[in-house]
């Protein structure tokens, strides 16, 4: 069984992880069911076990945390959905790589709920909008924004952190980091997109879309 949790208001970061490590270790003891955990945060950015600080462009905007999940620089922040994934990945494939994957996928699949068309990029972890009405890069490629970021972290087999999903955010915030350091690209939420929709309507989609997408496997 999967346990779904939403939290209302925004949640401390250093609570939720603490929350999340918690969860984790009884997953893995067996004493405990998988957790989707959909929350906000204020405003913040985290530094994955890849960031460079060159890429902290604005450090006293907000309070920056180091995480140990994979992955460079992220915002999280208020018309954020994040979505914390603590999943067996021992039973869904045993396969790390695979398992990024299908939470790429699950997002896609959310997205595609409101008539968008998500796409994975080799080499640039996350999920990525077409955007014709802006102009093309230098080299000729269709410019691109992000609208959702993964980075996961495991313990004997049980993942935690997750998904980050813009729906409604302050894309300002964004500014104080190169986003999980990538220049060339922007970033954008579904209400940028021309998208009316809120965090409850995204919860709704992600819910009705993980089986498809986040079934278990053998190992």
């Amino acid at each position: 069984m999967v346990e779904w949790k939403i939290s209302d208001g925004l949640t401390d970061y250093d609570a939720a992880v603490a929350a999340m490590e918690d969860r984790v270790n009884a997953i893995a003891a067996g004493q405990a069911d998988e957790l989707i955990w959909l929350l906000e945060h204020p405003p913040l950015y985290t530094a994955g076990t890849s960031a460079d600080t060159s890429d902290l462009k604005d450090p006293h905007r907000f309070p920056v945390y180091a995480t140990k999940r994979g992955g460079q620089y992220t915002y999280h922040g208020p018309g954020q959905r994040v979505v914390y994934t603590m999943l067996n990945v021992r039973e869904r494939g045993h396969d790390v790589r695979c398992f990024v994957q299908d939470l790429e996928n699950w997002v896609i699949a959310t997205l595609g709920e409101f008539g968008l068309t998500g796409h994975i990029r080799p080499g640039r972890v996350g999920v990525w909008i077409d955007r014709p009405d802006k102009a093309r890069l230098p080299d000729g490629q269709l410019a691109e924004d992000k609208i959702a970021a993964i980075g996961i972290r495991m313990r004997r087999w049980i993942s935690f952190h997750g998904i980050s999903i813009n729906v409604e955010p302050d894309l300002s915030h964004f500014e104080g980091i190169v986003p999980c350091g990538i220049t060339e690209y922007g970033v954008t939420s579904l209400v940028d997109l021309g998208i009316p929709v809120t965090l409850d309507n995204v919860d709704v989609a992600l819910k009705r879309s993980f089986d498809s997408v986040m079934h278990r496997r053998s190992s």
